[in-house]
């Protein structure tokens, strides 16, 4: 069976898909505002939630029941074993090392920018405050809230899980080659405003990067690394709009590569003035955009995409519009029958996650 978290401004839609044309739908977690949805590689049972400024939601039971955890406010005893400090979860990611039990290393960010590390499936935390020692650190801003930061994504390396890669909003992508306990800080050319980073098994040096950087200077809307994070370079041939959000590569075949894009900020995340599209690149060609089956590009927020690793070619495409699966590396879309609330059209979409039992 395969399971799908879509998590929306107000609550998180937990989908079970037995077939094709088989599908349930639970809300759970409403008025929580989700923000990011993680499976645990080793218990996929276990699924955590992070929320803004309600802290972070742990099921054991495939998204059914929740309860909150890590929570300094919620008991002093939570505070004496190491909670997480601030009540905003912006990211979370499960590496493959595993702690105590069979539980994989979770990891969860916040806004203001601060990393907490878990090895016993969320019951006990220790921040990672290295980070906050970091040249770059005073720099960082985000700009709606620009008296703050937070961190916007968080890569475990698939095959070295001492291996991370972190990037702040706005401000850096970091790396840490011990678990977080010491950090490289943002490398010259390296993207400060990276929406999404990807490490594929397959080739575990090459970083992708989703960025808003493009929206700044043309053409540094998608970024690459192929040595592990040392250097970098942009790849722009056939992007008509460089601001950048979702990103997600073919489980099958590393080089074939799709984003979500927008001319601007506005046209991304403003449900009143989105404009937004879809582009593919397959190999050394350059980026096309892909339009069947797809919502129209006007009135559709930037989307999010996602993948899952049993699923070569299959791709996943969150919208306000509704949730869209590509079974074909991309090329056509087909419109998923999840029912849809008419304010979800109104809406900004927070996170999707894929997984199978």
């Amino acid at each position: 069976m395969k399971r799908i978290f879509l998590a929306m401004e107000r609550e998180l839609l937990v989908i079970r898909q037995s077939d094709k044309n088989s599908l349930t739908v639970k809300e759970r977690l409403t008025g929580m505002q989700p923000i990011c949805v993680a499976v645990d590689p080793y218990s996929p049972e276990r699924i955590y939630c992070g929320t803004f400024a309600r802290g972070l939601w742990r099921s054991l039971d495939g998204g059914d029941h929740w309860v909150p955890i890590g929570d300094p406010h919620l008991s002093m005893a939570s505070v004496l074993e190491g909670g997480i400090l601030h009540p905003h979860i912006t990211s979370l990611a499960i590496s493959r090392e595993k702690g105590a039990g069979d539980y994989g290393t979770l990891y969860a960010g916040t806004e203001p920018s601060a990393l907490f590390c878990s090895r016993d499936g969320g019951e006990t935390w220790r921040e990672l405050k290295s980070l906050q020692h970091l040249p770059s650190a005073p720099t960082w801003s985000f700009p709606p809230r620009p008296h703050t930061s937070h961190v916007r994504w968080i890569t475990p390396d698939p095959l070295e899980p001492a291996r991370l890669h972190v990037s702040i909003e706005f401000g850096a992508v970091i790396r840490s080659l011990d678990q977080g306990e010491s950090w490289s800080d943002r490398k010259f050319r390296s993207p400060k405003d990276a929406h999404t980073l990807i490490v594929h098994p397959q080739n575990p040096d090459r970083i992708y990067a989703a960025c808003g950087d493009g929206y700044l200077e043309k053409g540094c809307g998608y970024a690459e690394s192929r040595d592990g994070g040392e250097t970098w370079h942009y790849v722009g041939e056939g992007l008509k709009h460089h601001y950048l959000y979702g990103l997600a590569v073919d489980p099958g075949d590393p080089e074939t590569i799709l984003v979500s894009a927008a001319s601007d900020p506005g046209s991304a995340h403003n449900p009143k003035q989105a404009t937004s599209r879809i582009y593919r690149k397959k190999g050394k060609e350059p980026w096309q955009e892909i339009t069947q089956g797809l919502p129209p590009a006007t009135g559709t927020v930037i989307p999010l995409l996602a993948t899952h690793q049993g699923e070569a070619g299959v791709f996943y495409a969150l919208t306000n519009q509704g949730l869209y699966c590509s079974p074909d590396q991309g090329s056509s879309w087909v419109r998923m029958e999840v029912p849809w609330k008419e304010e979800y059209i109104n809406q900004h979409q927070q996170a999707i996650a894929v997984t199978e039992n």
